[in-house]
């Protein structure tokens, strides 16, 4: 079954790559904060793994965390190019096609990549066949409500000043579509939890310095090819502030975070509970999971 095109993966390879060599000190914050929660989560697993695959996280940052955790003894990192290699076990692959072989490992993580792909079912079915049976799947992406501020205010100044709106902020998923994802190509025990973050900035101006930063710009197949002028910056400007910002003038943006984890199936794991009974979070289930045999 084929999966329409929603991100234009070169583009996306310029803009990380032009983001990366120009990267300066506090630049990747949201991925700091995502690897720190990365080792919080994986400090409660009660378990060791032998190998764990960091998938497509920009920076080096998830693997810092995991030996941080002490809980992996060896780390290859995956990435779409040498210029972000960091560490001796280094793997070049294509950000939808990762190529290892079944049974390879007993852990895999990623930050906020999972959100780039155009066949994420196709991803997460390659994540499970690479791991061990019992091994874990650990992993950030941006959800629903990620920047749905800059996403109005960017359409209603393009309505008014173009006569129609292009798509400008990516498609996110929400969590109830991920848990059923997981759930759907075979994961057992699938979890997904969402962390909500609020960052302020002082104009719609800063907010987009720092996505360019990051390497998150327009890379939509859709994205329109009209050049736009200043007027429509300085319109979403005027929006932005007078829709969202804070009694002090400063704007707020908003970011949604969804955590998943799953595990690769084996006969003796805990069953799976009754759809839509879920009472427990991410790390419960992780603290909860014993190692089988």
């Amino acid at each position: 079954m084929s999966h329409p095109l929603i991100f234009d993966h070169d583009r996306i390879e310029q803009f990380r790559k032009r983001a990366f060599k120009k990267a300066k000190e506090g630049y990747d914050f949201l991925l700091s904060h995502m690897a720190e929660d990365l080792y919080k989560r994986l400090s409660t697993v009660d378990r060791l793994f032998t190998l764990a695959l960091d998938l497509h996280s920009h920076t080096d940052l998830a693997a810092q965390a995991l030996l941080k955790s002490g809980k992996v003894h060896s780390i290859e990192r995956v990435e779409t190019d040498m210029l972000y290699q960091s560490h001796e076990k280094f793997h070049l692959r294509y950000r939808e096609f990762l190529d290892f072989p079944q049974n390879y490992c007993d852990l895999v993580v990623s930050l906020l990549s999972l959100q780039l792909t155009n066949d994420t079912p196709g991803v997460l079915s390659q994540i499970k066949n690479i791991l061990k049976p019992d091994g874990l799947f650990l992993a950030v992406m941006a959800g629903a409500g990620t920047l749905v501020e800059l996403r109005e205010c960017l359409l209603q100044a393009e309505i008014e000043i173009y006569g129609g709106g292009s798509p400008r902020i990516y498609p996110f998923a929400d969590i109830r579509e991920i848990g059923a994802l997981l759930q759907r190509v075979g994961f057992a025990i699938p979890v997904a939890d969402v962390e909500d973050i609020t960052i302020r900035y002082n104009t719609i101006f800063d907010l987009m310095h720092d996505l360019k930063a990051m390497g998150m710009q327009n890379a939509l197949i859709n994205r329109s090819r009209r050049p736009v002028s200043k007027r429509f910056f300085f319109r979403a400007a005027e929006i932005y502030a007078q829709r969202f910002s804070d009694p002090d003038g400063r704007i707020r943006a908003h970011f949604s975070f969804i955590w998943l984890s799953g595990w690769a199936p084996h006969p003796n794991q805990q069953k799976p509970i009754r759809p839509g009974s879920a009472q427990t979070s991410l790390a419960d289930v992780l603290v909860k999971q014993p190692k089988t045999p």
